[in-house]
C-alpha cells in the first residue's frame, strides 16, 4: 500500500486582547523589565479575559487556518487539539471546538503533551493521513497557561502566556503525491524519569486540584539543549539533509537562550530563525503554530519553504517536524 502525504495548506492563529508587560507583573512580583529580558528574552505576554475559554482561542485559531486554507469545516475530518489547559476535564477541548465551528461529522480529541504538543498532534494528524483514515485533519495549539500560575513565583509566572495557533493538514491529490511538499517526517520522544523538572503540583485523581506550574530551570535548560539537539540531528538524518538545506528554523518559544543554541547547533543565522518570544512569551503547545502564523502572514515563510519544528515539554516528551510548506 503506498501511504498517502500530508501537505500544510494553511495556518492561523489567535491571541487574547490584554498585553501584560514586564513593568507591569514587576508592580505584583518580585522582578524587573531587565532580571525578565536577560534570562529569558521575554518583553511581554497576552493573557486571556475572564471567561475566555482555550476551546474560545482554539476556535478562532481554527478559523483563521481554515479560512487561510480556503476551505470549511465540511472540508475536515478530524480535529486534533494539543493543550494542556482544557477547558474541563472531560469532555475534551476538541469536541468543544467542533461545536462551536458547527462541525457535526468527523472525529475530535484532545492530544496532552505539554509545549510539545504541536509536534505530537501534526505527527498524529500526518500519520492519519497516511493511513488512509483522514482526508483533512484541523491541528490546534491552545492554551490558557495564566490559569495554571503561581503568581507569586516569580520563577515560574514570567514565562509563560496565553494563545492559540493552527495547522490545516490535507492529503495531498494526484500529481502533488510526487512533488516534495508536504511533511517529510516527524519524530517524537518521552522520558518519563523527568518528570519532576517540570510538572504542575495538581490533577483530579492526585490532588482533586488544579495546581501550579512547578519548574527547575537549569534542569530544563540543559535537557532543552541536549534533548533537542539530539532529535533535530535525527530529522535530518532521517531525510539525508543537513542544515544547510533548512530554510527556516521554527521552535519552540520558552527561553531565547534555548532558541539561539538551536540556531548555532545548526549553524542558522539569526534571521533564519522564527522567534516570538518577546512579545507572545512561552505559549506551550501553542507557540510553534503561533510563530508559524506570524512568520507566513509577514511574508517570511514562503510556499516550498522547508521548515524545521522542534519543542520540548513537561514530561519529559520531546520531538521535532521536517515540514516542506504549502503545495506545488
Amino acid at each position: 500500500m503506498t501511504l498517502k502525504k500530508s501537505l500544510l495548506i494553511g495556518c492561523g492563529s489567535y491571541l487574547p486582547q490584554r498585553i501584560v508587560t514586564n513593568d507591569e507583573l514587576s508592580k505584583t512580583v518580585d522582578t524587573s523589565d531587565e532580571w525578565i529580558t536577560k534570562r529569558t528574552g521575554i518583553k511581554q505576554r497576552h493573557i486571556a479575559a475572564d471567561g475566555e475559554t482555550t476551546s474560545d482561542l482554539a476556535v478562532n485559531a481554527g478559523r483563521d487556518a481554515l479560512t487561510r486554507a480556503g476551505m470549511t469545516v465540511d472540508d475536515i475530518d478530524l480535529i486534533i487539539v494539543a493543550t494542556t489547559t482544557p477547558d474541563d476535564t472531560f469532555p475534551s477541548t476538541a469536541t468543544k471546538v467542533q461545536a462551536k465551528l458547527g462541525m457535526e461529522h468527523g472525529a475530535a480529541f484532545d492530544i496532552q503533551a505539554v509545549c510539545a504538543g504541536f509536534i505530537y498532534a501534526l505527527a498524529t494528524a500526518d500519520n492519519f493521513i497516511k493511513a488512509g483514515q483522514a482526508r483533512a485533519v484541523l491541528v490546534i495549539g491552545a492554551e490558557t497557561f495564566s490559569r495554571i500560575l503561581d503568581w507569586e513565583d516569580r520563577t515560574t509566572c514570567v514565562l509563560f502566556g496565553d494563545g492559540a495557533g493552527a495547522i490545516v493538514l490535507r492529503a495531498a491529490e494526484g500529481d502533488e503525491t510526487e512533488s516534495n511538499f508536504g511533511v517529510m517526517s516527524t519524530h517524537l520522544h518521552s522520558d518519563g524519569r523527568h518528570r519532576d523538572v517540570l510538572y504542575v503540583d495538581g490533577g483530579p485523581s492526585s490532588s482533586q486540584t488544579v495546581g501550579h506550574v512547578r519548574m527547575a530551570g537549569q534542569e530544563v535548560f540543559r535537557h532543552a539543549v541536549s534533548k533537542l539537539s539530539g532529535v533535530i540531528d535525527e530529522a535530518l538524518s532521517a531525510n539525508g539533509l543537513d542544515s544547510s538545506t533548512v530554510d527556516w528554523l521554527i521552535p519552540h518559544q520558552a527561553n531565547s537562550r534555548i532558541i539561539k543554541s538551536m540556531a548555532q547547533k545548526m549553524k542558522l543565522p539569526e534571521e533564519k530563525v522564527v522567534s516570538t518570544i518577546d512579545r507572545h512569551a512561552n505559549t506551550s503547545a501553542a507557540s510553534v503554530p503561533l510563530a508559524l502564523t506570524e512568520a507566513v502572514i509577514d511574508g517570511r515563510v514562503k510556499n516550498g519553504d522547508l521548515v524545521l519544528f522542534e519543542a520540548i515539554g513537561g514530561g519529559l516528551v520531546w520531538g521535532a517536524g521536517l515540514v516542506r510548506i504549502g503545495a506545488p
